[in-house]
């Protein structure tokens, strides 16, 4: 029995190998799309995510609690290799970016190749007790607390893992989109704070300028350039606060209660992604025009100024109408977009100046 235990842990180390190389280069669309169809990845993601949970559970139990039974062992890993994982890794594979966009694929290619990572390690540690209980030629020995407590911490990390897939399958494609999005409002909020707390007459430099003397001369000019420093700024927050406006009113309108309706159309799915883009480049562009600001350089800060407004105002037309038909009917947010979009052009006219 130990031999086809041995076996056994080969075999599922060996798939968990392979299946994370297949992870890595996923097709683009389907392969097999006729045996495929019917299939609903996310339900089956969720479903495999929950089925690993359990399985990993009786596996720990079974390796750190006498006797170590190698048949029942062997079963878990055997059902493992034959259903759980192949029905995990599918769901993954068939998340397509035409169906699901880009973002959403790496998001969950990347989660279940942590899941594997993880599986792996406590396979491997698994097979570590079956070792050691073929050396001490008893299964029932008992593991010292420290052997047993790298089981657990190893099946710890699986159930961690398995419920972020279980979650983000739950959530879906608009859900993960929602919670990227206010990953993002919460940069460009810090970033507009920053720059409202920054105060230009607290450079520590000018206590060195103090120190090296021709005070008033160098006072002069640093009055003058603090002054300068101060309009940036007052410019820089007026256009920036309207963009940072612009997140909460993207997911309280477009994203919070618009179901499936973003994928119901390819169209709606390149809008999707398009629209990641645009927000997700904002708080660069943001850090950098601050960075500009408190350097001085202008004409640094205006350029990724209007950088992010470029990226605002695409965002804002991607998401102008409801969801669905380009002729759909406008509603409030379509009347707020197209205020918020002549606000942001008047108060881009000072950028630069």
């Amino acid at each position: 029995m130990s031999k086809q235990l041995s076996t056994t842990f080969t075999t599922t180390l060996s798939l968990i190998e392979q299946f994370q190389k297949a992870l890595t280069t996923p097709p683009t669309e389907s392969a097999d799309a006729k045996d495929t169809n019917n299939i609903e990845p996310l339900p089956l993601l969720g479903a495999s995510a929950t089925a690993l949970r359990a399985h990993v559970t009786k596996l720990s139990l079974l390796s750190i609690t006498s006797p170590f039974t190698h048949s029942a062992i062997g079963t878990v890993l055997r059902e493992l290799n034959e259903s759980v994982l192949p029905s995990l890794v599918t769901a993954a594979l068939l998340l397509t970016p035409a169906q699901y966009t880009k973002a959403f694929q790496s998001e969950v290619l990347g989660l279940v190749k942590g899941v594997l990572t993880e599986l792996l390690s406590l396979v491997r540690e698994v097979q570590r007790v079956d070792a050691k209980k073929e050396d001490e030629k008893s299964a029932k020995s008992d593991l010292s607390k420290a052997e047993k407590d790298i089981v657990t911490r190893a099946t710890g990390r699986v159930w961690d893992a398995c419920d972020v897939v279980t979650d983000v399958s739950s959530k879906g494609v608009v859900g993960f989109v929602m919670r990227r999005v206010e990953q993002w409002r919460d940069l460009v909020r810090d970033a507009v704070e920053e720059i409202e707390e920054w105060d230009p007459e607290d450079d520590d430099d000018e206590f060195m300028d103090e120190l090296l003397g021709d005070e008033k001369e160098e006072e002069s000019d640093d009055e003058e350039e603090n002054a300068a420093l101060l309009e940036h700024k007052k410019v820089t927050l007026r256009f920036l606060k309207p963009v940072a406006q612009l997140y909460p009113a993207v997911i309280n309108n477009r994203l919070k209660n618009a179901g499936e309706a973003p994928l119901a159309s390819e169209g709606g799915i390149k809008k999707l992604e398009a629209l990641m883009v645009n927000l997700q480049a904002i708080p660069d562009h943001v850090d950098e025009a601050a960075g500009g600001l408190y350097e001085a350089d202008f004409e640094r800060s205006a350029g990724y100024l209007q950088k992010t407004r470029k990226c605002a105002a695409a965002a804002v037309d991607l998401v102008m109408a409801p969801w669905g038909a380009a002729d759909a009917p406008a509603d409030k947010f379509t009347t707020w977009a197209k205020t918020w979009l002549k606000v942001v052009e008047e108060v881009s006219k000072t950028i630069g100046e």
